[in-house]
């Protein structure tokens, strides 16, 4: 199956949803191999549904500057991967404790948290095996999957996402600015997304000035698709959201609408999905994949 740059963004997505799917299975440990428990475990998340988005997304990426889909799959896979890991992770007691997730119970609900913790882990790890197997993705420079791993390792480390978490607890039931705000959102998210983003540029050798322009789409739509999560959390529906809404809320968490209302936090992830698009403006119509689900996603909140 070939992605076309002519579907809409709800049909790329629905399109790229199903090779991921394919491809996650094939590109996993079988459930029954031995321990069983945890590679039960890591099929049990995986399977639980998801857009895939962030995999998705390399996909775009990779196809916007001429790239092949094919070459750059196994490292889209270990996206979502690790995606799944810090969904995981999030719902445990000791994070923000939820019970559902994708409309299924969490993974600790089902295995236990000690299983949970160390099915996050495996995911993580089974991520790297993926992203760093050259074999996988034989028309990919090694220089360039080594370069893709790198960037996704520090956009997850203690500068990136683990780093937005923390600041994220640490400022529970506490008064925060804007700035503060900002920076746990676009750790906490942002990073990974505009990692996925450009991954998928690198891996295809994108020039410099082209990931400079995927580099600044990323920023922009990373920090538009929080806000929107952050909406949603109060105006979405939970059977088509797949996990407890007002979680925020009650966990007294800062969030855009908690600061500065809903309609002004429409307004900003609006203005953020058209400067992500301005950025492309010097790419053909093989980025409108990008441009096309930067807009879908924003329209989630009405």
């Amino acid at each position: 199956m070939i992605l076309s740059n002519r579907l809409s963004a709800s049909r790329y997505l629905s399109e790229g949803k199903k090779i991921i799917d394919a491809a996650v299975l094939s590109l996993l440990p079988q459930q029954d191999a031995y321990p069983d428990v945890i590679h039960k475990a890591m099929h049990y998340s995986l399977r639980a549904g998801g857009k895939r988005l962030r995999p998705v997304l390399v996909i775009a990426a990779a196809e916007a500057v001429g790239g092949d889909r094919k070459a750059v799959l196994p490292f889209a896979v270990a996206a979502e991967l690790i995606h799944t890991y810090t969904l995981i992770h999030d719902d445990l007691p000791a994070l923000d404790n939820d019970d559902l997730r994708r409309g299924k119970p969490a993974n600790h609900k089902v295995f236990g948290e000690a299983v949970a913790i160390l099915t996050g882990d495996a995911l993580l790890t089974q991520a790297f095996i993926l992203m760093t197997q050259s074999a996988g993705m034989k028309p990919v420079p090694p220089a360039r999957l080594l370069d893709a791993a790198h960037e996704m390792a520090t956009a997850l480390g203690s500068a990136g996402m683990i780093g937005g978490q923390v600041v994220d607890l640490e400022s529970e039931g506490k008064p925060i600015d804007a700035e503060t705000l900002e920076y746990i959102h676009v750790h906490k998210t942002g990073f990974l997304i505009q990692a996925c983003i450009r991954c998928g540029g690198i891996l295809s050798q994108a020039t410099p000035r082209q990931l400079s322009a995927l580099s600044r789409f990323g920023a922009h739509v990373g920090l538009a698709f929080q806000i929107v999560d952050d909406i949603l959390d109060i105006t979405g529906n939970e059977k088509k959201i797949g996990k407890d809404m007002g979680g925020d809320l009650t966990k007294d968490k800062a969030t855009y609408p908690s600061l500065y209302g809903l309609e002004e936090s429409r307004r900003k992830a609006e203005s953020l999905v058209e400067e992500s698009v301005a950025c492309l403006q010097e790419f053909d119509g093989r980025a409108d994949p990008l441009r096309d689900i930067a807009r879908f996603f924003v329209r989630r909140t009405f």
